[in-house]
């Protein structure tokens, strides 16, 4: 029986470990060559497969490869592109079967959140129905830390390092200013229904007083007159007031405070300019003087100061879906379980996508004070673990090498093309 080969993409926003998942995979799947024939990427994520621009990995050196696991963002590009039900689109997902034929591809590696997670199930469903079976896998990934049955999201751990040691810096900065200049100083942070990244920031404190005094989650109701007085009095005790806030602040209707009124390629609400808005907020009643930050991409792109834990589990999490496809395991997702005991522990296990797909895990409530404003004991005793150790990457003058790959193209054999 010929090797079949297989097709790797990356889906959604990218994040600073992402490419730690592609090496897994890759070098993983270089060491079973009498299994696996090659490994496909596709060009800007799904579409490259819907498009037939496949790029061929086995021309890139063992060393480039490697430097994946240092490089930030999406090594082949990724896409913001949902594909819709089968019923809705069936077109879409028979075009990914052609291609996938057409390339004798067995093994489809999806490396997304919870739509990739979908359309994965989706194309596993439909390419045993259509006489071609794809062992399709789904590679965690998401910042936004909200996919089930996983303790937490490669790309996560990276992010909360990132949002703690901003928000204790810039905290240090605004401390020293403020008796003559800026009271408070708000940083915007991203998640949109969870509020994991903007619960980070709460491990900036060391004691009671520290920054962040004040973070806002998209679990907790947006209250105006209640936020405004937890400023005041902040302010007046402290000398000045750090606030980390989720894009996703929304008030109890359940309307975000920065509603731009459009929408992404998802069919998601597209966020943008809560901190502004609540600066100006503060500005209009209290009358302090203000900065403000958005974290925005800085946050997902700072592979300079990743978790050392992050790269691991992003790594593993790719080594493990090609380990799982060849013990023939299909429409599954490597998830990360968190062992007992003090000292932290993981391991991976196999989670089916049907309880994946299209399920959001949001901060539970214990991890969030009383008061609506902080994180508790049992929120740090989550989130230190995930933030541990230090992964530098080289540095050549000053700054950070990362490797950029030829992405040499496959020769298409299809006759049609497919517009996206």
């Amino acid at each position: 029986m010929p090797k079949k080969n297989a097709f790797y993409a990356q889906s959604g926003g990218v994040t600073a470990v992402i490419n730690a998942s592609a090496c897994g995979v890759i070098e993983t799947a270089r060491k079973h060559k009498s299994d696996i024939g090659k490994v496909y990427a596709g060009r800007n994520g799904i579409i490259g497969a819907l498009r037939e621009e496949l790029i061929d990995t086995s021309k890139e050196s063992s060393a480039a490869i490697r430097g994946l696991l240092t490089t930030p963002s999406g090594a082949f590009g990724s896409c913001r592109h949902k594909m819709k039900s089968i019923e809705e689109n069936r077109a879409e997902y028979e075009r990914l079967i052609e291609v996938f034929k057409a390339h004798s591809i067995g093994y489809f590696f999806y490396n997304g959140g919870g739509d990739s997670a979908d359309t994965c199930l989706k194309v596993s469903q439909l390419s045993e129905s259509m006489g071609y079976p794809i062992q399709a896998i789904h590679v965690p990934k998401t910042i936004d830390n909200d996919l089930p049955l996983t303790d937490n999201c490669p790309g996560f751990g990276s992010v909360a390092k990132y949002i703690a040691i901003s928000t204790r810096e810039a905290a240090l900065d605004v401390a020293s200013m403020c008796e003559t200049s800026t009271k408070v100083f708000i940083l915007e942070v991203m998640g949109r229904h969870a509020g994991w990244i903007a619960a980070a920031g709460g491990l900036a404190a060391e004691q009671e007083g520290d920054a962040p005094h004040i973070i806002l989650f998209p679990e907790v109701a947006f209250n105006r007159e209640k936020f405004l007085a937890k400023v005041k009095r902040t302010v007046k005790k402290h000398g000045f007031c750090v606030i980390v806030a989720s894009e996703g602040a929304q008030y109890k209707d359940g309307t975000f405070l920065a509603e731009s009124g459009l929408k992404d390629a998802f069919g998601h609400s597209q966020l943008g300019g809560l901190a502004p808005n609540l600066a100006q907020m503060i500005k209009d009643e209290l009358g302090y003087k203000y900065h403000w930050a958005v974290a925005d991409y800085l946050q997902r792109a700072a592979r300079h100061i990743a978790s050392q834990t992050d790269v691991d589990q992003a790594y593993a999490v790719g080594e493990a879906a090609v380990e799982m496809a060849l013990a023939g395991k299909n429409a599954v997702m490597p998830a990360i379980v968190r062992g007992e005991g003090k000292r932290y522990r993981w391991s991976i296990v196999e989670a089916p996508l049907a309880d994946v797909a299209n399920v959001e895990k949001m901060m539970p409530r214990n991890y969030i004070t009383r008061d609506g404003f902080n994180i508790t004991d049992e929120a740090r005793a989550y989130l230190e673990p995930l933030i541990q150790g230090e992964a530098y990457p080289d540095y050549k003058r000053g700054m950070p090498k990362y490797v950029r790959l030829k992405n040499v193209m496959v020769p298409k054999k299809l006759r049609k093309s497919f517009k996206v």
